[in-house]
């Protein structure tokens, strides 16, 4: 996928009746226009116009560069 990222968003919930934390998470498809990001970075996307039919974020900034191998 040329310009496209794949983000995934991890986050806790408690479960109703046990009340232990469960790590959920969510994936989204991000519009990465110079290609810039990499395996492993952290970024900041932001909401924006359908770009596809499963792409409507796009990539403002990347916070933290991943760690290469």
């Amino acid at each position: 996928m040329d310009k496209t990222i794949v983000v995934e968003v991890e986050y806790l919930k408690k479960h109703r009746l046990y009340k232990k934390a469960i790590r959920r998470h969510n994936r989204f498809k991000a519009h990465d226009e110079d290609n810039t990001s990499h395996v492993g970075d952290i970024v900041r996307i932001e909401e924006c116009r359908p770009y596809s039919k499963e792409k409507t974020w796009r990539l403002v900034e990347i916070v933290q560069k991943g760690v290469v191998l």
